[in-house]
């Protein structure tokens, strides 16, 4: 049928060129921004899934960052705590010469000079001991440090995204030193008693510094990992395929070209009535 008032094939046809437009601008927002996504009503489910992901994936690299700074803090304690175990060490060996009967007492008195000198080091390097004003071989208030080294979303608090550490007491009062003295013989002999007790707790005290650096270091690369996964799968729902779009926009180029012929020819169409009463 034949109508001048109103041509359906040019709606129809007008229609089809504003639907492909559209496409056509979210196609080129696409490429120009390199997203899939640019706002909600592309997908709104991906856009909260990728924006879960993105908030996880920042929340871990600060994670990472804690567990560097807790590695920093965990090497300040260990070189101390080398420092101090060389100490004893030498106030072993100086205990072990006084308690010879070939040392006399004129000899003894220097040997105590140097011990004392040791116990006075020891102290220094325990009040001086700290990270970021946290000291380190003092014991603290008691309480053990706590590194986040994760993030699970675990809402009980239990604990398992953080790496505890006990405060290291290495006080001479805590290693039994305080009284220790070289002045006599049986002095030297009860001194040693002492000194290998203390070395076994800095002893122990390097395990515990050096079982905290391995979880650190497991915690630091498992989040390394998870940080990988989550941006690849960030990346999936968010990012645009270049190849898909692009291929996409070349698709719709051609179309809106032959929708823009035929909405020509559609507004021509109405021409012919004129023959019918010319």
């Amino acid at each position: 049928m034949s109508r001048i008032n109103t041509n359906v094939t040019s709606l129809n046809a007008q229609r089809n060129i504003s639907q492909t437009n559209q496409a056509f601008g979210r196609t080129v927002g696409r490429l120009s921004s390199g997203f899939r996504i640019n706002r909600a009503a592309d997908d709104a489910a991906g856009l909260g899934i990728a924006n879960k992901l993105r908030s996880d994936i920042r929340a871990l690299k600060q994670a990472s960052s804690n567990a560097t700074q807790a590695n920093s803090l965990l090497q300040v304690a260990e070189g101390a705590t080398n420092q101090i175990s060389n100490i004893v060490d030498r106030m072993k060996e100086l205990a072990s010469q006084s308690a010879s009967d070939s040392v006399n007492n004129d000899g003894r008195a220097l040997i105590q000079a140097e011990f004392s000198q040791l116990q006075d080091e020891i102290t220094r390097i325990v009040d001086t001991t700290k990270f970021q004003g946290t000291e380190l071989l003092s014991g603290g208030t008691g309480d053990p440090l706590q590194f986040m080294v994760s993030v699970s979303g675990n809402a009980a608090g239990d604990g398992q995204d953080f790496i505890s550490l006990d405060v290291q007491d290495l006080t001479l009062t805590a290693l039994g030193l305080d009284a220790s003295s070289l002045a006599s013989r049986d002095d030297a002999v009860e001194a040693i008693g002492a000194l290998d007790e203390a070395i076994g707790k800095i002893s122990a005290a390097l395990g515990d510094i050096g079982a905290a650096q391995n979880r650190l270091d497991f915690a630091q690369a498992n989040v390394a990992t998870t940080i990988e996964n989550f941006s690849a799968a960030e990346s999936v729902i968010r990012d645009a395929d270049f190849a898909a779009e692009a291929s996409e926009f070349a698709r719709l180029q051609i179309l809106q070209q032959s929708q823009i012929a035929m909405l020509a020819q559609a507004n021509a169409a109405p021409q012919g009535v004129l023959q019918l009463i010319g």
